[in-house]
């Protein structure tokens, strides 16, 4: 899985946008940022839908993730879910399919069937959305739970409560992360600490943002970008590299976690 990909939050909703959409995850794809992940909740299938034409005539260069509602995570309406995704998405297997949330239905019922889903080849590997660590550590007692592959979580400069034991969980296990919102809906992009370092380093606030959680390559960050312009200044975050000073002033204003804290989501 690459370290940079696109998110599609908000994408589908409105006929009238569908074409620029469209054309930013083509040029996104251009630039090699190949991981899309959206949701079926994502304008109602709109933004699968998006995806579909998007990634159209280039399927096999391109790791698709979405996500499932938690009501049909039991095995009748997962088993329907995921082909109402497939048929969005115009293709015939998600790469990464994922939990969008912690639900009512039992791991075991999930697990079996995402399972059973991968053995159909209609999935290649399954995950989960905002689970924290003791929904992680249930998930993984329950047989093949330990073979989660992924866990999307709320995580950026702001955000940082799971570098205290969620990202260290995590990575003893092998479980990839997954930032979702890296600019903290776009706030990032406007705080005056970053500014500040983005002056100081000649380049645009948000692209700071992104290469501060570009620089761990264990980790996948899907900033969600409807226009080419945004799209190509995501891209060149990858390119930028923070040095130790740039580092230092970042945590003094966005201080690392010293305690526990309960998992953010928005």
């Amino acid at each position: 899985m690459p370290t940079l990909g696109m998110g599609t939050w908000h994408m589908g909703e409105r006929l009238q946008s569908r074409a620029a959409e469209v054309s930013a995850l083509r040029e996104g794809l251009s630039l090699g940022m190949n991981v899309i992940d959206t949701a079926e909740m994502y304008g109602d299938g709109g933004a699968e839908s998006v995806v579909g034409e998007a990634i159209a005539g280039q399927r096999d260069d391109v790791f698709v993730v979405t996500k499932f509602y938690p009501h049909h995570a039991e095995r009748r309406k997962l088993l329907a879910a995921c082909d109402n995704s497939l048929r969005q998405l115009r293709t015939d297997r998600i790469d990464l399919y994922l939990l969008h949330w912690r639900g009512s239905v039992p791991l075991e019922e999930t697990v079996a069937t995402l399972e059973e889903l991968a053995q159909r080849g209609k999935i290649l590997q399954w995950g989960v959305s905002n689970f924290d660590v003791a929904d992680l550590e249930e998930l993984v007692r329950v047989p093949k739970g330990d073979r989660v592959a992924a866990n999307q979580v709320l995580y950026n400069l702001a955000r940082r409560g799971i570098e205290f034991d969620l990202l260290p969980w995590c990575a003893e296990r092998g479980i990839r992360v997954m930032a979702y919102s890296p600019l903290d809906e776009g706030r990032l992009a406007r705080h005056p600490a970053v500014s500040e370092v983005a002056a100081r380093l000649g380049v645009p606030p948000a692209r700071v943002a992104l290469a501060w959680l570009l620089r761990n390559p264990e980790r996948v960050v899907i900033p969600k970008a409807s226009n080419v312009d945004h799209i190509r200044d995501d891209r060149a975050a990858a390119d930028l590299v923070l040095d130790g000073e740039t580092l230092e002033l970042l945590d003094r204003s966005f201080p690392p976690p010293r305690r526990k804290r309960p998992l953010e989501m928005i």
